[in-house]
């Protein structure tokens, strides 16, 4: 292990007293807030300590297996023993070492929540909208196979199938986290190049798409918005959801005047439930705003490795003639193509995360001054 990781740990090993005071004294206790804030980095750093602690001890016991077996001499059961436990050390070693080293890496906040997932048609006009349908269904499919629970919150259908735009809500976790850290890197323009349905002559046309994945805000974080800065419409809902969607006007666009950014909803027949979901897009989207005008500053100096995620990057291609996925930002070719658009997206969105993590490290090695 690096010198300067061992520094950090070393560092965190004086933070953890610091916070079991924290955590005792009664007025943190009576902040619920900042008492859960505490209590998680509390069981943080008590994991990644006991896990240090693992290293240091399999490297004390490698240090002795290598004097066992400088003494074991002519001693053939002693030298295989030693070398045995020699190869499970080193072993352990490497595998805590990787561990210590993801755990060390900067986490995003928003990993852990819910998530809205925007698609919208781009150039290719008719095709475009069949393929925006075709990722809608892509991204269905892969909520199903985590356990999460998925949403319609609005959908602007086209004439022959497909969606001009469709808005999703995705939520759950499991193993490999939240909804919003598992799919931020689905963010940008998406590109298909295939022989349209509409194609009489069976030549292959490119068009795209773009998607854009929002972390869901929970209530304390949501941005405030002042009701005079909002335009809200009601109207009658069109496309599937029942015979009552269209006998009220249950629908309802929500415009946040001083940016312009829109959001509506027309799931539910209930008008006040519409208005609550729109409200909560609206301040998703104004949020990602905020976000992406940080970034922007951030990227003046450093563009990190899987991309802005601005929605006009272009990050993917789908070619169905060669059932074949790429993914531009990593240089990742997968000839499963087939089983991408049933949801299959695990190997891609591991590829990203893995791909995302070597980058960090590669800047916290640098910003702690790795190899002094």
């Amino acid at each position: 292990m690096k010198d300067a990781l061992r520094h950090q740990l070393d560092r965190l090993g004086e933070r953890l007293p610091e916070l079991d005071a924290a955590l005792a004294d009664p007025t943190v206790a009576a902040d619920v807030k900042r008492f859960r804030a505490l209590s998680r980095e509390h069981a943080e750093v008590s994991g990644l300590l006991d896990r240090y602690r693992r290293f240091t001890q399999r490297e004390s016991d490698l240090a002795g297996a290598r004097e066992m077996l400088a003494d074991a001499a002519t001693d053939d059961e002693m030298t295989q023993m030693a070398r045995d436990e020699i190869a499970q050390a080193e072993a352990d070693i490497a595998q805590l070492d990787g561990e210590l080293q993801h755990a060390l890496l900067p986490k995003d906040p928003d990993d852990e929540r819910n998530a809205f997932l925007e698609i919208r048609a781009g150039t290719g006009g008719d095709e475009s909208a069949l393929f925006a349908g075709d990722l809608a269904r892509l991204y269905t499919r892969y909520a199903e196979r985590q356990g999460w629970r998925c949403e319609v919150l609005s959908a602007n259908e086209s004439d022959l199938g497909g969606y001009k735009e469709i808005v999703l809500r995705l939520e759950g976790s499991n193993d490999g986290g939240g909804v919003y850290g598992r799919l931020k890197f689905e963010s940008g323009g998406h590109r298909v190049q295939r022989v349209p349905a509409t194609e009489a002559q069976g030549r292959i046309h490119t068009s795209a798409c773009t998607v854009a994945v929002l972390p869901e805000p929970d209530e304390a974080e949501e941005v405030q918005i002042n009701p005079a800065d909002l335009r809200i419409d009601t109207y009658r809902a069109s496309g599937a959801g029942g015979q009552h969607i269209n006998k009220t006007d249950s629908a309802v666009r929500i415009t946040h005047i001083p940016t312009g950014i829109v959001a509506e909803c027309q799931d539910d027949r209930s008008q006040h439930r519409n208005k609550a979901k729109a409200l909560a897009v609206l301040s998703a989207r104004i949020r990602d705003q905020e976000r992406a005008a940080r970034q922007a500053k951030e990227a003046a100096t450093r563009k990190s490795l899987v991309g802005t995620g601005d929605r006009s990057d272009r990050i993917r291609t789908y070619n169905f003639p060669q059932g074949r996925l790429t993914d531009h930002r990593i240089n990742l070719t997968l000839y499963k193509l087939g089983a991408i658009m049933e949801g299959d997206l695990d190997d891609v969105i591991a590829a990203l995360q893995a791909a995302q993590a070597a980058d960090q490290l590669a800047e916290l090695e640098a910003s702690l001054g790795v190899g002094a």
